[in-house]
């Protein structure tokens, strides 16, 4: 089989490269899957580079977490999936219910990548995907769409109506969250600096559009003239955090997801004056990404797809996706 390969100590996509393998073959209890597409996260780059948890990759491994293909084989013992069904890999392999129990997680140079034609994963970490959804669209969901999904609805304030969701930029987090947001009937405030961007945006159903270009002080703005936030869906980081921090409307809530930009530490005053609350957000459980498809499949959602690549093209697409033109979520699929 073909595969892309991270090389031992690797420090930038661009040193990701095509390989032949010997194909996989599933043992008892694991699920051999013919991925077809695959999405590209902030994650991913963190890991090609070296910078993710641990250092740099100790041997070659498979990159990417995220993807969706068809099961070609199972292993004895194995009774969710069956050859024929369309899946999708869960981000954590062993975090299937319940509080937060990271373990294995899909393309971190130890566990599985994705990045492949074939991949052999254990049953429990196989997910069967959204009915309504391409295998591109599909394979947006285990990292993003889950993302999103904790971070609108496992808090201590799920949203429904009467919400007001804040997401900041156009990335896929961000614009799955707006259209999961927009079906449990919240009201969502959107950010960017392009002007461009925030008019495709727009198009998706947004209420309230923020250039934090031409206004720095955004989260007052929110607060102010929207009536602030009760959730933040926050991927910016230290550097955007005060901001959330002000948009909050009281008891707010704000997840805390990324880690995109630097900046000074927040200061705490505005949280103890409106009564809000930070809650930390790593991707999520296998029942959250069945809850999330049954979701998307109940409210056809389709998550935005800015550009797609052939499978030979998936150094092309890293480089789209770390790139300024990059919207909603960066796809690769097998040609």
């Amino acid at each position: 089989m073909r595969a892309w390969l991270m090389p031992e100590g690797c420090d930038g996509f661009d040193k990701i490269h095509m390989a032949d393998l010997p194909d996989p073959e599933p043992g008892p209890g694991e699920v051999l899957i013919a991925p077809k597409a695959w999405s590209i996260n902030y994650r991913d780059f963190a890991v090609a580079s070296g910078k993710y948890f641990g250092g740099p990759i100790e041997e070659p491994a498979i990159p990417l977490s995220d993807g969706a293909g068809e099961v070609i084989a199972v292993g004895e013992g194995v009774n969710n999936v069956a050859v024929g069904d369309k899946v999708q890999g869960s981000f954590f392999l062993d975090w299937i219910d319940g509080p937060q129990a990271m373990g294995r997680a899909l393309g971190d140079g130890k566990a599985p990548g994705m990045l492949a034609e074939k991949v052999v994963l254990p049953q429990q970490g196989v997910v069967k995907v959204a009915t309504s959804l391409s295998y591109a669209e599909a394979a947006c969901m285990p990292c993003a769409g889950v993302t999103a999904y904790n971070a609108l609805f496992m808090g201590g304030r799920p949203v429904g109506k009467g919400s007001g969701v804040l997401v900041l930029g156009s990335g896929g987090v961000s614009m799955i969250a707006l259209q999961l947001a927009k079906a449990a009937g919240a009201q969502v405030i959107a950010t960017s600096s392009s002007d461009e961007k925030l008019e495709r945006v727009r198009a998706l159903g947004v209420d309230h559009l923020v250039n934090y270009k031409t206004t720095p002080e955004w989260g007052e703005h929110i607060a102010k003239n929207f009536g602030g936030a009760t959730q933040v869906v926050e991927v910016g980081g230290v550097g955007t955090l005060q901001q959330s921090i002000n948009a909050l409307a009281p008891e707010g809530e704000i997840a805390l997801i990324g880690v995109l930009s630097d900046g000074e530490p927040p200061h705490p005053r505005q949280l103890m004056m409106t009564g809000g609350s930070i809650r930390g957000i790593f991707v999520g459980s296998v029942r959250m990404a069945m809850d999330l498809n049954a979701m998307v499949d109940d409210h056809a959602i389709k998550p935005p797809v800015g550009a797609t690549f052939g499978f030979d093209e998936a150094t092309a697409a890293y480089a789209h996706a770390w790139g300024p033109e990059s919207f909603g979520k960066t796809v690769i699929t097998l040609d």
